[in-house]
């Protein structure tokens, strides 16, 4: 497989990565079909290096600055500097993505890590970013708002509580932690980053293929940073709760490379990486090698003065190189990447 770039196309402005817009889904496809002809870029279908580029939530919600749960950083800048970044990869590489496959994150109000779930002993909800640990849980600091313990149809409400607490922490993840209301179902949160949609509606007429929306973090009684599988899977007496997306990874891990870009690094890329990382584990750990973190299209979750997840991402990530993958930047040629054009 011999390395194509493509220059930017003229609709592409940096400036507009932060706002919020409607994408001209005609024009844009005239655009693509005659970018094709002009670049001799083939259909998806005739790759003989199968690629998937994932997106892991790139949507208002984490990405823009006004937006509820915004991943600036350290600098402040960090999802929207991101993203320019990302777009612009999309756009030169169009050639060498077969397919992409966007995550995302899709909520309603009344679930385990929003404030309305919980309450303390004056009837009190959690304040958003409020750390929750399993000894809280069994002390009985917080328990399910009782409220709405008939409307989730939990059964021993407070006793999976605390058992949520103790699988969490027995699987080396984070505290529950209160996220404000973000990512809300139907809300214009939700939806993808404007110049990102742009982006994949693009590489979708220019390469004839579809991209693979995948929706995750719906399921009321547990966090599902993973795209691949939910926090917790079962229930205390061995219930399904939310089940681990078997389709999905079966799919990933068909294609000849991945290249993992999104939000945030810290949790959500992260865990989906993670995640990927065990199944190729249980298979065959060489196949790490076929994975490429997209370091500079992506950033930890920071609120100033609250938290800072950016060591423990960052120690997550070199985990990840240990491993076998490889951490690449968007701006580097693919030709320069590592074993990329090895079949």
């Amino acid at each position: 497989m011999s390395f194509r770039e493509s220059p930017l196309p003229g609709f592409y402005d940096d400036a507009r990565v932060k706002d919020v817009w409607r994408v001209p889904y005609q024009e844009r496809a005239a655009d693509a079909q005659a970018w094709r002809e002009t670049h001799h870029i083939q259909p998806s279908s005739m790759d003989g290096k199968r690629t998937c580029l994932v997106l892991v939530d790139v949507q208002n919600t984490f990405c823009l600055p006004d937006f509820e749960l915004y991943v600036g950083g350290r600098s402040g800048d960090g999802a929207v500097e991101d993203n320019q970044r990302l777009t612009k990869f999309i756009y030169r590489n169009l050639a060498s993505i077969t397919q992409i496959c966007a995550t995302m994150d899709t909520h309603q109000a009344v679930q385990i890590f929003h404030s309305i779930f919980l309450v303390d002993a004056k009837g009190k909800h959690p304040e958003p970013y409020t750390l929750i640990s399993a000894e809280d849980l069994e002390q009985g600091v917080w328990r399910i708002n009782p409220a709405l313990t008939r409307s989730i149809e939990v059964d021993e409400a407070d006793a999976y509580l605390r058992y949520y607490g103790r699988q969490l922490k027995a699987g080396g993840k984070y505290d529950l932690t209160i996220w404000p209301y973000h990512a809300m179902l139907g809300g214009i949160g939700h939806a993808m980053v404007s110049a990102v949609e742009e982006a994949v509606f693009f590489h979708t007429v220019c390469r004839y293929r579809q991209p693979d929306i995948q929706i995750k973090g719906n399921h009321t009684l547990t966090e599902n940073y993973s795209v691949l599988k939910p926090e917790i899977m079962r229930g205390v007496n061995g219930e399904v709760i939310a089940p681990k997306n078997r389709d999905l990874i079966e799919k990933l891990l068909s294609f000849d490379a991945l290249i993992i870009a999104g939000q945030a690094k810290s949790h959500c890329v992260a865990y989906t990486v993670a995640d990927l990382w065990a199944e190729i584990e249980a298979r065959d750990p060489s196949l790490a090698h076929k994975i490429y973190l997209l370091t500079d299209c992506t950033s930890p979750v920071v609120i100033p003065g609250v938290i800072d997840y950016t060591d423990s991402a960052d120690e997550a990530y070199e985990g990840f190189q240990s491993a076998g993958m490889h951490l690449v930047k968007s701006t580097d040629p693919l030709s320069e990447w590592p074993g990329f054009f090895e079949k």
